[in-house]
């Protein structure tokens, strides 16, 4: 996976939610790049939801370098203030990778690449509800409300196409591209993902549940009553369907934290579920490139031999050689003969008295 600029989806929206501009004319953030598809969209049904003044905020396939895709489900949430509808964000194709667009609270919903999340985000604007007079009026054909007593109900039928493609632009994405009215949306003021968004999708990054290597595409929980509540009543699980083969993260995880055969994180992830991960500007990853495979080698023939061999060339009659004369060596000089010593005197005889 290759990933040029910018900050993970989660880390991006922590520090959006920490520090919202509140009458800024915000500019559309992408939050990170990758050069893998984006899986297709699970089908599943929305919850029922909590109260009067919810509105729905679809599910999404987020990215992590750590874990690679990871579903974030669809929950009902409070909007920062009246009068505000959801953007939700998308992943678009260009200059060769796909880049998150994340979403955002505005008076009027903008561009969202064209994708059809359903419950009224048909891929142009909303038909869930509008606001009239800083009050909600939900659209009954699209919302489950039937669970509580909201009397600000119209019925409009809505056409889904149902189409599970979740990026926009490049092979296989949708062809959607912005109107005149959808570009003066983004110009207008915009908020960021509410603090309890980002808690949302913060806990899903870290549920080894979530991650596509672990569900193939069709989350155990494709979507919640409660932001951040993964369990218990509210939960609704996607349709099963054809497995999605999930591509490879990005970094591997040190021994400790690398998760295991069921997805469980270890010892080293459970410490940065303590704390909030901080933000990190990664190095782009060197560009492999794939060569072409080189031509198979084509044997080159043995070269012909005739039948018989050429007679050999009889080998030089052997000439004797003298051999060199040796140096006579000088002779050694005999010792010279000792003298032989005088003889001793006889003693004269003796006279007898």
């Amino acid at each position: 996976m290759r990933r040029i600029a910018g900050l993970s989806l989660v880390i991006a929206l922590s520090l959006c939610g920490l520090s919202p501009p509140p009458a800024a004319n915000a500019q559309i953030a992408i939050g990170i790049t990758v050069d893998a598809v984006p899986p297709p969209l699970p089908v599943y049904e929305q919850p029922e939801i909590p109260g009067p003044g919810y509105i729905w905020v679809p599910g999404y396939w987020a990215w992590s370098d750590d874990i690679g895709y990871y579903w974030v489900p669809g929950t009902w949430v409070l909007p920062p203030e009246p009068e505000l509808l959801w953007t939700p964000g998308y992943w678009g194709w260009s200059d060769g990778f796909y880049a998150f667009h994340t979403g955002y609270w505005a008076p009027t919903v903008g561009f969202y690449g064209g994708i059809c999340y359903g419950f009224g985000y048909t891929g142009f604007g909303y038909e869930g509800g509008y606001w009239r007079d800083h009050h909600f009026f939900y659209n009954r054909a699209v919302n489950n409300i039937t669970n509580v007593s909201i009397t600000n109900v119209y019925n409009k039928t809505v056409i889904n196409n149902h189409i599970t493609v979740s990026y926009n632009g490049g092979a296989g994405g949708t062809t959607a591209k912005p109107t005149p009215e959808q570009i003066a949306a983004e110009k207008q003021r915009h908020l960021p993902p509410t603090g309890e968004q980002t808690r949302h999708a913060e806990t899903a990054m870290w549920n080894p549940a979530m991650s596509l290597a672990h569900n193939h595409g069709h989350p155990a929980v494709a979507a919640t009553a409660h932001p951040a509540q993964f369990s218990g009543a509210g939960i609704v699980a996607a349709h099963p369907g054809k497995p999605i083969a999930a591509p490879a993260p990005r970094h591997a995880l040190p021994a400790a934290g690398k998760p295991n055969a069921a997805g469980a994180a270890g010892t080293e992830d459970k410490r940065k579920m303590a704390s909030p991960p901080k933000p990190q500007i990664a190095r782009p990853a060197p560009q492999v490139v794939k060569r072409p495979a080189p031509a198979p080698r084509v044997a080159r023939p043995a070269p012909h031999r005739p039948a018989t061999a050429p007679p050999r060339r009889p080998p030089p009659p052997h000439v004797a050689r003298p051999a060199p004369p040796r140096r006579a060596s000088p002779p050694r000089p005999h010792p010279a003969p000792r003298p032989h010593p005088a003889p001793r005197p006889h003693p004269a005889p003796q006279k007898h008295r």
